[in-house]
């Protein structure tokens, strides 16, 4: 098994379920004593309709894992830090959608977003030219938990390699003027 080979330890978990979160920290502190990081990192795509003929039950599908399960993440690592004693690290990823709702679904949207909006535009370009891969997610994430982030704390990093902030100029007039 993969978990073995790297001296992991693997547990099948739905992030939907609170009881599946809650066992995986569990075994976390069963097997390491204690809980350092928690890294919630679980998401999944929605379908794409029109707002006016949701699937409600698809809809609370996905933001049971895409928003929920990072409710469950942050309360039950947070008990196991306090009842440790641990000053740990709980780092929560999410999406480009958090941002500009426009990229994806209405249900995924509406998990991402701190506000449901709507934009018609352009698309914007990668600054850096390229996608983030999991080695650059998976390098925030170290850095994050790390002793070197000093004092960083409920920030948004966004790792996007500039998607977000690369709305053209041009679709900024077009929402000017509107």
């Amino acid at each position: 098994m993969l978990a073995d080979s790297i001296g992991a330890c693997y547990i099948h978990c739905d992030v939907a379920k609170e009881s599946d979160v809650e066992s995986a920290i569990q075994l976390a502190i069963t097997w390491k004593g204690k809980l350092d990081i928690l890294f919630s990192n679980a998401g999944i795509g929605g379908i794409a309709s029109s707002i006016t003929s949701l699937d409600m039950e698809q809809v609370k599908h996905l933001i049971s894992i895409n928003l929920l399960d990072k409710v469950h993440a942050i309360k039950h690592a947070a008990r196991a830090m306090l009842r440790c004693s641990t000053k740990g690290s709980i780092i929560c990823t999410s999406s480009s959608t958090g941002i500009i709702g426009v990229l994806a679904s209405h249900p995924y949207s509406l998990s991402k977003a701190e506000q449901v909006k709507t934009l018609v535009g352009e698309e914007g370009i990668l600054l850096r030219g390229k996608a983030a891969t999991v080695e650059d997610v998976a390098k925030a994430a170290v850095f994050l938990a790390s002793d070197d982030n000093g004092f960083i704390t409920a920030h948004n990093l966004v790792i996007d390699g500039g998607y977000t902030s690369a709305i053209s100029s041009e679709f900024h007039l077009q929402v000017v003027k509107n």
